[in-house]
């Protein structure tokens, strides 16, 4: 499976990166990492920091899987409403998550600060708009519910959206924290800072076997080498699911588009990441640069060569999309590009050990919120590997 189609533009702006070597011999360690894009990168930083012995396999170069056609938006607010996920897995739970995501937002901010450069991360707030008239009664209590819970919001009406921010919509809930960050950049940092306490990193290595033993797994590699660990830990994003023996998600194409830099830019989205409540739903960014990310306009998936057909189609409707939040003001298109999306019934990630793996672990990062569920994964999996209780691993339990 190809994980993205088009030339991100993460992919544009980070030509280079340091490069690691194909694995050559067999090796040995504690847990070995299937994936070197963010998820399994913030992992193997957090497994690293607290002595882990750990080795990372990606079948392409660190970070230019799915992880570089991520738009790097830094939400706490998932893809389920609050006032519906608690209807869902209850008060206590639905609460927690998105404190979780308040909680990744700030790790996400002190990493950058410790990591030698910034990785494009900026503070923002978001504002999740009303796409019709009708969705007004429903933002409005979802508004109450977070606000009853103590989330930091405010309620803006049409007025307040055409004067605060110059966009066209009935109504909008205004929420922080939030933030934006460069994933591909973040990434590539957060390996290299595992590679320098000695975690080892194999890049354009691909699996060819995984046999499950008594106290681990040997991962057989495509040229013969091979790792024996004593747990595996699934970091692969979407290609994960190749290992489950059952659906935990649905898989979607998603798309996206950067445009030339934009005198308008920094006055329609230099303060907040702007989203929708349609689903799928249009969403928005800028870059350090001056240029707008755009995203959404999710369809089912079907194939590689269906998905990368449908870009320049679907590159039209965010344009047009953006012209109707946006009235007046034009984009030029700087690059266009498609990936993999996935979700769940719940809207969360599924963290943890499933019945029928006992010596494996799973981050599935689905949603939107991949890079806040990936830093909550790393924290739940560290814990669960050095014995330690983590209050939270039950959120994202398999068989949930």
């Amino acid at each position: 499976m190809d994980l993205r189609s088009g030339t991100p533009y993460w992919r544009l702006i980070n030509r280079s990166h340091v490069c690691y070597p194909v694995l050559g011999h067999d090796v040995s360690c504690e847990i070995v990492i299937i994936g070197g894009g963010i998820t399994g990168a913030l992992a193997a930083h957090e497994m690293s920091k607290h002595g882990i012995d750990i080795v990372v396999l990606d079948k392409r170069e660190v970070g230019s899987g799915s992880t570089a056609a991520c738009t790097g938006l830094l939400q706490y607010e998932t893809d389920m409403e609050l006032g519906d996920l608690i209807a869902r897995v209850g008060e206590a739970s639905a609460v927690r998550s998105y404190q979780l995501g308040i909680d990744a937002i700030g790790k996400v901010r002190n990493l950058t600060s410790t990591l030698g450069e910034d990785c494009g991360f900026a503070e923002r707030m978001s504002l999740y708009l009303a796409s019709k008239s009708a969705h007004l009664p429903k933002l409005y209590r979802e508004f109450e519910v977070r606000k009853h819970f103590g989330f930091d919001v405010a309620f803006l009406d049409e007025l307040d959206l055409r004067e605060r921010f110059a966009l066209r919509a009935r109504g909008a809930i205004l929420s922080k924290p939030a933030a934006q960050v460069d994933p591909l950049r973040f990434t590539q940092q957060l390996v290299g800072a595992a590679a320098a306490r000695g975690a080892r990193i194999f890049e354009q290595t691909s699996i060819k076997e995984i046999h499950w033993v008594d106290g681990g797994v040997e991962v057989i590699t495509q040229y013969g080498p091979r790792v024996y660990a004593k747990r595996i830990l699934f970091a692969a994003g979407y290609e994960s699911l190749d290992y489950l023996d059952h659906k935990v998600g649905q898989l979607h194409s998603t798309y996206a588009l950067a445009s030339e830099p934009m005198r308008e830019c920094r006055e329609l989205t230099s303060q907040c990441l702007i989203w929708e409540t349609a689903r799928p739903y249009f969403y928005l960014r800028n870059t350090m640069d001056g240029r707008i990310i755009i995203g959404g306009m999710d369809t089912d998936f079907k194939s590689d060569r269906a998905r990368a057909g449908m870009i320049p189609k679907i590159t039209k409707r965010l344009e047009h999309r953006f012209e109707e939040l946006c009235p007046g003001t034009k984009l030029d298109v700087r690059a266009a590009w498609a990936g993999i999306f996935g979700d769940t019934k719940d809207g969360l990630a599924y963290i943890g050990t499933p019945s029928d793996h006992p010596n494996a672990y799973f981050a599935l990062g689905y949603g939107g919120n991949g890079i806040t569920f990936s830093m909550v994964a790393a924290q739940i999996l560290t814990d669960l590997y050095l014995g330690r209780p983590n209050p939270d691993a039950h959120i994202f339990r398999f068989g949930r």
